[in-house]
This record gives structure tokens, C-alpha cells and sequence, in this order.
């Protein structure tokens, strides 16, 4: 969006709609903890979704529980770096089963996954927005409404693209 850096546009084929992006806007040269949002056409890998707040979603995409002991690493020269790993662990990390409600629909995006690089920037996710579109750490966030309405096209390998 003209004027705000962490706002933008995301495209799923033919859909387009607002979302919010990292605090630093979007970059070409993603790095660790930059704050910036890729810019990528990045494939859906999978999804995780608290069943305890969010009730089943009707998706063809790969969708797994979040449970309590699920994390994400994000430090760059261990060996789980961007995979999903168990408590506890002491190397930084995200909790995926957060208290905010941004993870409560969170999709797996291949940014540095498939094709792992030290640094080159972990957890891209496509997950649920704050109120007032507010910036994530790097990825692209929507209204849960919106997620709502592209889970039922998305499938493995959907393409998502931050304009």
C-alpha cells in the first residue's frame, strides 16, 4: 500500500487481497531477523491450526494440530534451523501455539524450507493478522475471514505472492 511499508497486497491466483508484511516492507535479500517479507513467489507447503479456538477448516491442504510442545526454530546455525521442532529446546525459537491468535490458522511457506540456507530468514508464514493490519516479523498476515475463504482453493504447492 502507497506510503506504508508494511502494508501490501497478496496474491493467491486470481485472488488478491490486503495484508500486512514485516515492520522492514519487503526485501530481495531476506536475512535473519531483518524484519522484512520476501519478495518471492512462495509456494504453501502445509498448515497448522489450534483446534481448541479455530474450528475445522474445509482445505485440501496438509493441516496438522498445533500442540503445546511445538515450536519453530529460528537460530541459524543449529542444525533444525526453519523446521519445526519439540519442547523443550533451549536454541531460539517461536511458539507455535501462541497466545495472540496469529498462529491460530498459520501456513507453512517455502521461504528457505525445501532449499535451506544459514540466515537466509525462518518462519515465513501466511497466519491471521492484528487488529489494524500491524506489522508482522516478516510475514503475511490476513483476516481470519480471508484465510477462511482461500482455504477452501489452496492446496500444496498454491503459490503466494506479496505485490
Amino acid at each position: 500500500m502507497p506510503g506504508n511499508r508494511s502494508r501490501a497486497l497478496v496474491q493467491l491466483g486470481p485472488v488478491t487481497l490486503p495484508a500486512a508484511i514485516g515492520r522492514s516492507g519487503r526485501t530481495a535479500f531476506k536475512r535473519e531477523g531483518d524484519g522484512a517479507t520476501p519478495i518471492a513467489a512462495m509456494p504453501v507447503l502445509y498448515g497448522f491450526v489450534r483446534g481448541d479456538r479455530v474450528r475445522a477448516l474445509p482445505t485440501a491442504l496438509p493441516m496438522r494440530r498445533i500442540r503445546p510442545d511445538m515450536l519453530w526454530c529460528d537460530q541459524p546455525e543449529h542444525p533444525s534451523y526453519n523446521r519445526l521442532v519439540k519442547a523443550p529446546f533451549k536454541p531460539s525459537h517461536e511458539e507455535m501455539k501462541r497466545e495472540d491468535g496469529l498462529y491460530d490458522v498459520c501456513l507453512v511457506l517455502d521461504w528457505n524450507v525445501s532449499s535451506r540456507q544459514r540466515n537466509r530468514g525462518s518462519a515465513i508464514f501466511f497466519h491471521l493478522i492484528r487488529p489494524g493490519y500491524q506489522p508482522t516479523a516478516g510475514c503475511v498476515a490476513v483476516k481470519l475471514r480471508d484465510m477462511q475463504r482461500l482455504l477452501r482453493f489452496i492446496r500444496k504447492g498454491t503459490v503466494v505472492k506479496v505485490l
